[in-house]
């Protein structure tokens, strides 16, 4: 039988696709036999890899074989503190890829959880309790409210029966549930209310349902295939690493080669030239690098979860800086998922409602002039009705948050909900107006209900009140007004004439247009005599009371965060379990659906082929009543025209379309376990503007990834220049190896980690997300390494012999020469870092803003002295103190690298301002 028929079956083709029977389920023995055939309810793992392997294959990395040979290469040169360093940071990197990998493939073990571990069935004609995972199908399951569904079931039962399905299919509420048939073909999940789903959980009534499906062939199991066929998407940032690696392996083996040829050909040392080579390769491969980049990923995680963003994988904090689109759910991430009266009719009156959420404060106003239900009989009437006939509950919960308890800080109110949503909402409309549940009990005191279901589609409660009894009822409009002979219009009862009709139905058409959940509301008066024992009877001769449109609203904070993201070139798509009016309307208000935006339903995306979405995934802003396999589709498809996929969800249908994101984002407070484990990051407060927030940082984190990587290559590009023209120009040796490696220990790696917590700078959100495939390089960046190394060198090069010129064949001056090159570059270098804060150049912001910063490059000016001036290390490194003429040299000559250029740019920039200024009105001004 196929997945999406069973819904469509006659209780005797059921019975006998399935070969069972609805009274006395199967017998133990045919159920033993359907296990040997079909195997345990439960869904597999798949293949799992081994810890051992899993730590193994981070060693496979290019960057981390690069950082083996510079670990081979520093121990052959006897600089162990260097090789044990490049150890540690092959260790500390492999450790947390280990890390990220293993608790990824969590999720199935999550989603495991989820299914019951025992039901109660009836077998040859008796209620048992049997291990869920020894269900078959055919097997007659008896639920209750509490109870998770064990398997896939078809109800044959339902009594009054709510299922909580947002986790698989991302209703918003409780999904009522009948054993009737449906005849259409292909719906979504949500609308199979005959079927009950694998791992989702009744949450009222009770039902009978036989087994149609179990393990694997559940719908939850279909979702553990896809995660488990789900490929994660390889970062933008580990690909660019990669590529940066590649490009610098070879560079530096190139130029090592040319300066160790260059200095034999003029007479150097052969060995001398070659541990200077090895000592060049060692400083033009940064294997400090991945450190780096792994210090500021961490740093930008704790600042994160200041902003209520848990990240699970480093590298997804800089994939989300370059995220062009955001899918994201709407009911609790959008929206506040409270639902919220805001509009009653009654009498041909409409009335808005004021407040949101559960707090139960607001008013009524009509035409913006406040109504006093004190003195409006009619509107009265209709808040006694959605109180009474009403079973939730809202009360106070205190927030605790340490903030609040500050001293002179009042404490900040919260309002939580017991029961149902719908019904919560009548509960607040009637605490704010004044008719609280609670003022009315004393005085209308319950002696019968008739409890919704999905074949009345109405609820009615009998109260006794003032020796009579009056019955309250609510329910779907149109099923509602077949059950009214007369309508309170107003304020007195009358005759419901079809004209009378015909008005209440257009009212409850304009609300639901409006994207409102629109509930009728009817009443009638009982004598004491009068016995009402079914809900027929009860139900009957109703006087009909009016209307309410409840919705889930929008978020305050969520249209400014969308707005953000537009500016910054971001594109927010919904997608929603929810019915596609109700998702437009919500769009509309969020700012989410531009003019010319496309919303298409699960329907029609199950008719479109992957060509067809492929074309019209750029105009589509929303996506109603989806299943996980159109989430995986939509996804897949914005990955295929070059979108940065960012995906948000809560529910276990949201997992495989999360992990196959390029940044799989998962909600801290209604997420499931296995959203979160298929996630690379957690919102802790599930608001979208706190994607934003992360987004913000993820652009930054990568700027500053960027920042330290121009620092540390324009300084090793310095470094191999500074020897390659001394070879080529037949000088002898400006720097000597040990000098090299010191420089590249020492000075490169503390300003390279201040740069890495580098604040954001102004314009960051108003520039378009990068393309996944920009180089490393992009916008000028190679420019400005090689601009600037080239400067570096020469200006180091030209200290270095303008020094020796004074004698070129003493000893002593070449060291003196030598020292004045060391110092020239160090300080050519702590100068150059300051201009790799800005995209521009080191005027446009503040030196002092990045106070690591500052103590970094002091840390590293301070160990430059000591290596000039303490006479122990003299020897080592072979320096020689500087008199104050050579320090001139070394501030001019390490100085104009980084001034120059910066000069350059001002002027440019001055010269852009004043050509923007220039129009062809004023060129005809200074004409005349």
């Amino acid at each position: 039988m196929e997945q999406n028929k069973w819904h469509q079956l006659k209780m005797e083709s059921l019975t006998q696709s399935l070969g069972c029977d609805v009274d006395h389920g199967l017998t133990e023995s045919t159920a033993a036999e359907r296990l040997q055939q079909y195997g345990l309810n439960e869904l597999s793992e798949g293949a799992r890899v081994s810890p051992l392997l899993l730590f193994l294959n981070q060693f496979k990395d290019f960057m981390v074989l690069i950082l083996m040979g510079a670990t081979l290469i520093s121990g052959l040169l006897g600089e162990y503190l260097d090789a044990v360093t490049i150890v540690a940071i092959i260790v500390l990197n492999a450790v947390l890829g280990f890390v990220q990998e293993f608790r990824a493939e969590r999720s199935l073990r999550a989603l495991k959880a989820l299914s019951a571990p025992t039901a109660k069935t009836i077998r040859g004609g008796q209620s048992v309790t049997v291990p869920a995972n020894t269900l078959v199908p055919g097997d007659l399951i008896l639920l209750e409210s509490g109870d998770r569904v064990p398997a896939d079931i078809r109800f044959v039962q339902a009594n009054s029966c709510y299922a909580e399905e947002s986790a698989l299919t991302g209703e918003s509420v409780p999904v009522g549930k009948h054993a009737d048939v449906i005849a259409e073909e292909d719906l979504p999940l949500g609308d199979q209310r005959n079927i009950g789903f694998m791992g989702t959980m009744l949450t009222g009534g009770t039902g009978r349902g036989v087994v149609i499906r179990t393990g694997m062939e559940t719908e939850m199991g279909r979702i553990a295939n896809l995660i488990q066929n789900t490929e994660e998407m390889e970062t933008p940032l580990q690909r660019r690493l990669e590529q940066l690696g590649k490009i610098l392996i070879i560079v530096a083996v190139a130029l090592t080669v040319l300066v160790v040829v260059a200095g034999i050909m003029h007479g150097q040392p052969a060995y001398g030239m070659f541990l200077a080579g090895v000592s060049l390769a060692v400083a033009a491969i940064p294997e400090g690098l991945p450190a780096i980049v792994t210090i500021a990923l961490a740093l930008g995680v704790q600042r994160m979860i200041k902003r209520k963003a848990i990240v699970r994988k480093l590298p997804s904090v800089e994939t989300l800086g370059c995220a062009s689109v955001i899918c994201s759910d709407k009911t609790g991430t959008l929206t506040q998922n409270k639902m919220t009266v805001k509009q009653v009719w009654f009498g041909g009156r409409s009335i808005d409602i004021t407040g949101e959420g559960y707090e139960p404060s607001g008013e009524a106003l009509e035409q913006g002039k406040p109504v006093d239900p004190k003195h409006d009989q009619s509107l009265r009437r209709l808040l006694q009705i959605a109180a009474l006939c009403n079973n939730a509950e809202i009360v106070r919960a205190v927030d605790t948050e340490e903030g609040k308890r500050k001293k002179g800080t009042e404490m900040k109110e919260e309002w939580e909900l017991k029961g149902d949503p719908t019904e919560g909402a009548l509960t607040v409309l009637a605490t704010k107006l004044g008719l609280a549940a609670k003022t009315l009990e004393p005085l209308y005191k319950r002696v019968a209900e008739f409890p919704f279901d999905s074949d009345r589609k109405r609820m009615s409660v009998v109260v006794a009140h003032q020796g009579g009894k009056l019955l309250c009822a609510k329910g779907a409009p149109d099923v509602l007004l077949e059950q009214c002979a007369y309508v309170l219009w107003d304020d007195k009862v009358v005759p419901f004439t079809s004209t009378l009709k015909r008005k209440v139905s257009e009212a409850a058409e304009s609300m639901a247009s409006s994207a409102l959940r629109v509930l009728g509301f009817a009443y009638r008066d009982l004598r004491p005599h009068d016995r009402c024992t079914t809900s027929a009877e009860a139900e009957s001769q109703l006087v009909f009371a009016g209307l309410s449109g409840m919705i889930d609203p929008p978020r305050k904070e969520a249209r400014d965060a969308i707005a953000t993201c537009r500016r910054a070139g971001i594109k927010t798509v919904m997608i929603t379990g929810d019915h596609q009016l109700t998702a437009e309307a919500i769009a509309h208000q969020l700012g989410i659906m531009p003019r010319g935006g496309i919303a298409v339903s699960g329907r029609e995306l199950s008719n479109m082929d992957d060509d067809q979405l492929d074309r019209l995934s750029d105009n589509i802003y929303v996506y109603a009543r989806v299943s996980p396999e159109h989430k995986l589709r939509i996804v897949k498809s914005l990955q295929r025209q070059g979108h940065v996929v960012a995906m948000t969800g809560d529910g276990v249908n949201d997992a495989p379309a999360i992990k196959a994101a390029d940044i799989g984002i998962a909600m801290g407070i209604s997420g499931t376990d296995v959203s979160k484990e298929a996630s690379s990051l957690i919102l802790s407060d599930d608001n979208f503007s706190t994607i934003v927030a992360a987004i913000e940082e993820g652009r930054n984190i990568y700027e500053n990834i960027r920042k330290f990587i121009r620092y540390l290559l324009a300084s090793n590009v310095g470094e191999i220049l500074t020897m390659f023209l001394a070879m080529m120009a037949g000088l002898p040796l400006p720097l000597i190896p040990i000098q090299i490696l010191w420089v590249n220990l020492v000075t490169d790696g503390l300003p390279a980690m201040a740069l890495g917590v580098d604040q954001a700078e102004k314009d960051l959100m108003k520039q378009k997300p990068r393309s996944s495939t920009e180089s490393i390089f992009a916008r000028r960046l190679g420019w400005k390494i090689i601009s600037r190394g080239i400067l570096i060198g020469v200006c180091t090069l030209g200290a270095f012999w303008l020094t020796l010129a004074k004698a070129p064949n003493d000893p002593q001056q070449l060291v003196l020469a030598q020292t004045v090159a060391f110092a020239t570059l160090v300080l050519a270098q702590l100068i150059h870092v300051f201009d790799c804060r800005s995209s521009r150049s080191i005027f446009h912001r503040n030196i002092l803003q990045n106070k690591y910063l500052v103590l970094a490059v002091l840390s590293s000016l301070i160990l430059m002295l000591g290596v000039l001036y303490l006479k122990p290390l003299q020897p080592v490194f072979k320096t020689v103190p500087l008199d104050l003429r050579e320090w001139c040299l070394v501030f001019v000559a390490a100085g104009i690298p980084t001034f120059v250029m910066g000069i350059g740019s001002v002027l440019s920039s001055n010269r852009k301002k004043t050509n923007s200024k220039w129009t062809p009105t004023s060129t005809r001004q200074t004409a005349r």
